[in-house]
């Protein structure tokens, strides 16, 4: 059973960092960890805000692309679980 929940929220203690060439940083001050995010990565994040569920994710990540992979729901859920994994995400109360 996955750790994520269907409506995923970042942290809000995380600080997001947006950087050149559209990649971004994530800080999480408890862990004094960064964690780098691809363009792909930093689309998805924005939508991290606990009203966006996975499949809103991915209708929206289809409108972005041109070319989205048959198995992005996979990478999603893979992507969300490594942030859960970091506790750069949670639950929306």
């Amino acid at each position: 059973m996955s750790a994520v929940s269907r409506f995923p929220v970042a942290n809000p203690m995380v600080i997001f960092r947006e950087e050149l060439d559209e990649w971004a940083v994530l800080f999480d001050p408890d862990a004094n960890e960064t964690f780098a995010l691809d363009p792909t990565s930093v689309f998805i994040w924005k939508l991290l805000d606990g009203k966006h569920c996975k499949e809103d994710i991915l209708t929206k990540l289809n409108e972005a692309c041109n070319d989205t992979p048959e198995d992005a729901p996979q990478h999603l859920d893979e992507f969300l679980e490594e942030l859960a994994g970091k506790s750069l995400i949670g639950v929306e109360k």
